[in-house]
């Protein structure tokens, strides 16, 4: 537009310029020069125009594009939110042919009085399993032995923590003594007696098994060449590790349990395993009994529960416990350290009674136990006290004798 108007604009300056000569005045040279500016003025705001003209157009083609895009976006989203729908519609018919067969489905009030009736018949029986379980734990040994008297102490050695647990394995013809230092860890160590533990220097030495697995507390046991612990960083995990290869051969979780301690003044330990002639126990402390202590009877080879009892002995200041022939022994003490004793026990045969049994006395030793365990062959107890790996002879006499005193 500017190339045409330009030469018009040329012309009449050039016939403008002609006639100023003609005239040759100096006040249409002046004018000359003014018309002049004003040309060039006009010329940059048409470039500018111009410019303007073709950015606008360009603006104008992009957001063409950009709405063709959307234009795209909204046809690909309806096409998906068609298919939607038709799922939908498809899922709803699908589900009224569901309800119509559930509709023909629904019993009757006689199906469902039945039904009831079974229940209550599946329920009936499963108690009855569990008392025939009770019985057979009951008759499974003459044990008709309890625990009337500990009558000496002696030191064997100190090593390790002040706190840990110590003990033979039961099991019969076995001699090696176990250890394991802490309330944390993942060794243990293995002599091939008690004789080799309590030499200062031991020969042939100590077996060292590193386990894959932290263990957690003192309630450890070995039975049978197994080692039976609680896995730290779990509320309750049993886990049964085969001593040979330190491997894992099976494991549970303890119903109820982990929520609390076993023993108050023992806090760092939440499920405490036990043997006596029986087999295998748990015990552990169940907040829903207000904290009192529970006892389960576990298989020993497969870790399947056998039976659960709930006890009236309290947790609160007790230190360890152990079981004689299915009794509960429950040791109690000052958060302070002194004199060990007996208070509460219970009797699984319900054959002694707590509030008939005397108090039972530990020797004379002011201080702790981090760990107690009970051993059926040698009629001992292997104690943790305060660092000091400890043995408690043991008397027991049977249960009309205990009570009759």
């Amino acid at each position: 537009m500017s190339g045409k108007l330009l030469p018009v604009l040329l012309l009449a300056l050039h016939l403008t310029a002609g006639s100023v000569r003609s005239q040759g005045s100096s006040q249409d040279a002046f004018i000359i020069q003014y018309l002049e500016r004003r040309l060039a003025q006009m010329e940059e705001r048409l470039n500018l125009c111009e410019q303007n003209t073709v950015a606008v157009t360009q603006k104008t083609y992009d957001l063409s594009s950009e709405i063709r895009g959307f234009l795209s976006t909204v046809s690909i989203l309806r096409s998906e939110v068609r298919n939607q729908v038709d799922n939908v519609a498809v899922r709803v018919d699908r589900m009224e042919r569901e309800l119509e067969y559930l509709e023909n489905k629904i019993p009757t009030q006689s199906d469902i009085e039945m039904e009831e009736a079974l229940l209550e018949q599946q329920i009936k029986a499963a108690e009855q399993e569990q008392l025939k379980k009770k019985a057979k734990i009951k008759v499974e040994k003459d044990c008709s032995t309890a625990l009337s008297q500990i009558k000496s102490l002696k030191i064997v050695k100190r090593t390790g923590d002040t706190s840990g647990s110590w003990f033979k394995d039961p099991s019969e013809g076995s001699a090696k003594v176990y250890l394991l230092s802490g309330i944390r860890n993942n060794t243990l160590l293995e002599y091939v007696s008690l004789q080799s533990f309590a030499e200062r220097t031991t020969t042939p030495p100590a077996k060292v098994v590193q386990l894959p697995f932290d263990w957690q507390g003192t309630g450890h046991v070995v039975y049978n060449g197994f080692l039976y612990c609680h896995k730290a960083e779990t509320p309750n995990q049993i886990l049964k590790v085969d001593l040979l290869n330190a491997t894992v051969v099976d494991s549970t979780l303890l119903p109820g349990a982990g929520r609390l301690p076993v023993y108050s003044l023992n806090p760092n330990t939440y499920l405490d395993l036990a043997v006596d002639e029986l087999g295998l126990w748990v015990i552990h402390a169940d907040p829903e009994y207000g904290g009192n202590l529970v006892i389960t009877k576990l298989d020993k080879a497969s870790l399947a529960v056998e039976y659960t009892w709930d006890t009236q002995c309290r947790s609160r200041d007790a230190e360890g416990a152990f079981l004689i022939c299915g009794t509960l022994y429950v040791v109690y003490n000052t958060r302070y350290g002194g004199r060990s004793t007996i208070q509460c026990l219970y009797d699984i045969h319900d054959t002694i009674h707590s509030d008939e049994s005397p108090v039972l006395f530990f020797p004379k030793r002011y201080t702790s136990h981090s760990s107690i365990h009970y051993h059926p062959g040698d009629k001992q107890l292997y104690a943790w006290d305060d660092g000091y790996q400890t043995i408690y002879k043991v008397d027991t006499r049977r249960n009309d004798q205990v009570t009759a005193e």
